[in-house]
């Protein structure tokens, strides 16, 4: 796996440690009282850059009309499967990479990063799951405890890709199709708080959909915001489905990734009709995206069995 950040700008590389750096911080802060063996031996064994940044081809224009901007997309692989749970040991760092990038000033570029096991991350290489096959091919290792090699990749054949990618695509498209019918009819009822998350959950599982279909592997993460970067890495019509020039529209998004947790739970949480009329309509956009691309990948995986 390659080392080096030749391709990238001084800054972006500046970034990266400080990144690597608050990482180390809050995961040693997290194990710090630790009591527990396998815990006070807990480490992280590999940092991986993946993504536009690891291949290049990044995008970086929060200014422009449409004021996309790439992320950092990072592996951490950890020593214990245990160490992978994120209210544990991962949401400081979260928490604290926003805050620096929001608040402080010391990043500025946003981070997103998953974590994982080895041993799960050589499951997927044995299982020809290409997100991690790419992650093999294109990664860049920020930081490796020792020289041990992540496994080679055993890609399926192509009829076993169909069909996987068939399977999921069959599962994920109609299950998003029912959830925007709940939240059409919630919305006719004005049920508001309930339509916010049926559309939340729309969304979600549209991005865990082209996800599954394109790459055989989604994070099992709820985060709106994480999953839309995830699923725009794999193609700019879901860049396009999104609005962002105006103030108006990021707050609507805003507000369409907290009713999962707020729509259900806060008693402060608002959303308008019209509000919701207008996440519905753009909501519509990322479906017709994925559909789009999950048919053109399936096309591709058929015409490669034939």
């Amino acid at each position: 796996m390659r080392t080096d950040l030749d391709h990238l700008p001084a800054n972006k590389q500046r970034e990266l440690e400080r990144v690597k750096q608050i990482i180390f911080e809050e995961f040693a802060d997290s194990i710090a009282l630790a009591t527990m063996n396998w815990k006070k031996k807990g480490r992280i064994d590999k940092i991986i850059l993946y993504g536009s940044y690891a291949r290049g081809g990044w995008v970086d224009e929060p200014h422009t009309a449409k004021g996309y901007r790439s992320d950092f997309d990072l592996l951490i692989i950890v020593s214990d499967k245990r160490l992978t749970d994120k209210v544990d040991y991962w949401l400081k760092v979260e928490d604290r990479l926003n805050r620096e990038l929001a608040i402080d000033k010391t990043l500025h570029t946003p981070v997103n990063f998953i974590v994982h096991t080895i041993q799960e991350v050589n499951d997927g290489l044995a299982h020809g799951r290409y997100f991690f096959m790419d992650i093999a091919k294109d990664g860049v290792a920020l930081y490796e405890f020792d020289d041990k090699e992540l496994h080679k990749p055993k890609p399926k054949t192509p009829e076993q890709a169909l069909a996987m990618a068939q399977e999921y695509f069959d599962e994920w498209f109609p299950a998003a199709m029912r959830r925007h019918d709940f939240a059409k009819f919630g919305l006719e009822k004005g049920h508001l708080k309930e339509t916010a998350f049926e559309l939340h959950q729309t969304t979600e599982t549209l991005y865990h959909c082209v996800l599954l279909v394109c790459t055989f592997y989604t994070p099992h993460v709820h985060n709106l915001g994480f999953l839309r970067t995830q699923a725009e890495r794999i193609d700019m019509r879901l860049v396009d489905a999104w609005p962002r020039e105006l103030k108006a529209d990021r707050k609507h998004f805003e507000k369409l990734k907290e009713a999962y947790v707020k729509a259900r739970y806060s008693k402060h949480y608002r959303i308008t009709e019209e509000e919701l009329r207008w996440l519905g309509e753009r909501v519509e956009e990322p479906g017709r995206a994925v559909h789009a691309i999950c048919s053109e990948r399936i096309a591709l995986l058929e015409a490669q069995a034939k």
